[in-house]
């Protein structure tokens, strides 16, 4: 398991998530696997030689209509809670509530004080 600290997930958060598989394919080789998500839409796992190496999550309505592509990287927390406590008390901003996704983790996407995106995730036990 990845240790605290250190990054272990990077997404693409995209309008067109056709067009960024299709671009990931031509030019690196990736592959990819669809999971369906609770609101209906799909994330999609990228592989390569069949391991995971990123994701590829499509995002449309109201507050995302000037948000360029961006990739989000994700470092892994001992504890997402208490860490999500103590950054939104030094100015970071939670975008959502903390989440689980099942058979991966609890996770935050956070704004820094200066505007960049992060992911915290606390990993399920293996």
């Amino acid at each position: 398991m990845t240790p605290h600290g250190h990054f272990n997930w990077n997404e693409l958060v995209t309008r067109d998530a056709a067009r960024a598989k299709r671009f990931y394919r031509e030019q690196i080789g990736w592959d990819y696997e669809a999971r369906p998500l609770a609101d209906g839409g799909t994330y999609w796992v990228a592989t390569m030689d069949g391991a995971p190496v990123g994701g590829i999550y499509e995002v449309s309505g109201p507050g995302f209509e000037s948000m360029p592509d961006n990739w989000m990287p994700y470092l892994v927390v001992d504890d997402v809670d208490a860490r999500v406590q103590k950054a939104v008390a030094a100015g970071a901003e939670l975008m959502k509530p903390i989440f689980d996704v099942p058979d991966v983790g609890r996770l935050a996407i956070l704004t820094l004080p200066g505007g960049a995106g992060i992911g915290w995730m606390t990993p399920v036990a293996a």
